[in-house]
């Protein structure tokens, strides 16, 4: 998971809220890595946990082995060290083992690509009404009210750490895997269909204790088990079309956000001024003006509009006008195409 934002959003307060829920056996948390840490950890010390890493930035030394990590499900590397009998040098094998979750944040819009893939894309809600919405929270914290919930919050975490202790390891059968569907024009999606899949198990476990635990016998052992229903697969498709849609989006969360902004932007001003959208030209100081945003921020995401032609670049000597090129009302990004409806798989057994 990868949580993409600008500066001061927020980014550490979404992860930090997200970790406290989660067992803290079953977390690790770093502010950076160097290349070959990852190496020495203990062959079992991070399998089934959470490895939280504080800022893209302090783990690009290690982007090499965590990407394989995520991968192939384990790593090894084979490294000299002094035998303590003899004083000769020895090759020695160490290896640690997954699977393990990774959760990063970043303020940067371009993120390698090889980690991009491996890993679901999350923004933080930059409006203003968010905005607003966080200090009148951060006011309440003032009051005894804040002080009062402050004081139940760690009950409220510790139930959910032991709600999370009561799942088991149980296999997941999915009866209606033959009959999904997912987007196939692009390479990557060969990756990011097994995130959709896993997503749907996912939500299967997190319901193990509604559902029979069935079991089958094979090769003499026993297998334990529960099954995906349509409700499991409805609530992924929910999830996946407001996580996967923007992994799948060629633009970062962020653009995205502007493009959103400056096509209802031009839209309203188009209609009051009775043009053609090709017709209407602005400049970045007046979008800075009518959206709110920051000089730097809006100049960096505009450029990457600019870069992959959504927007058309004018100039007029040493200033610049702005025609908005793009014209799709309503796609904000958010979706994936080629999902079935769960509805669609009524009648079958």
């Amino acid at each position: 998971m990868l949580i993409q934002s600008t500066s001061a959003a927020g980014k550490s307060a979404l992860m930090d809220a997200v970790l406290n829920l989660v067992p803290p056996e079953d977390r690790i948390r770093y502010s950076a890595m160097t290349g070959q840490s990852l190496y020495y950890l203990g062959e079992n010390n991070l399998a089934h946990k959470i490895l939280a890493i504080a800022e893209e930035e302090g783990v690009r030394q290690a982007a090499y082995a965590l990407k394989l990590l995520q991968s192939d499900g384990e790593l090894t590397i084979a490294s000299t060290a002094k035998d303590e009998s003899t004083g000769n040098l020895t090759t020695k094998q160490y290896t640690v083992r997954g699977p393990v979750m990774l959760m990063l944040t970043t303020t940067a819009i371009d993120v390698d690509e090889e980690l991009l893939n491996r890993c679901l894309v999350l923004s933080v809600n930059e409006s203003c009404e968010q905005t607003a919405a966080i200090h009148a929270r951060q006011r309440d914290k003032q009051t005894l009210q804040g002080l009062l919930q402050a004081a139940g919050r760690e009950q409220l975490a510790q139930l959910h750490h032991n709600a999370q202790r009561l799942l088991a390891g149980v296999h997941v059968v999915n009866p209606y895997a033959q009959r999904l569907t997912f987007l196939a024009s692009k390479t990557r999606t060969r990756r990011d269909h097994m995130k959709y899949l896993t997503l749907i198990n996912a939500v299967a476990l997190l319901h193990q204790h509604q559902r029979e635990v069935k079991s089958v016998e094979h090769a003499g052992q026993v297998l334990r088990y529960i099954e995906v229903t349509k409700q499991d697969i409805r609530l992924a498709n929910q999830v996946a079309h407001a996580v996967l849609g923007r992994t799948l989006d060629e633009l970062p969360p962020q653009t995205r956000k502007l493009l959103v902004l400056l096509h209802a932007w031009v839209r309203a001003r188009c209609e009051e001024a009775k043009l053609l959208q090709k017709q209407l030209r602005f400049t970045r100081r007046e979008l800075r003006e009518a959206i709110s945003w920051g000089d730097t921020q809006l100049k960096v995401h505009l450029a990457r509009l600019v870069e992959l032609e959504y927007v058309a670049l004018h100039r007029r000597g040493l200033a610049c006008d702005y025609e908005l090129v793009y014209d799709a009302a309503g796609d904000d990004g958010a979706h994936v195409n080629g999902l079935i409806d769960p509805e669609a798989l009524d009648g079958d057994d």
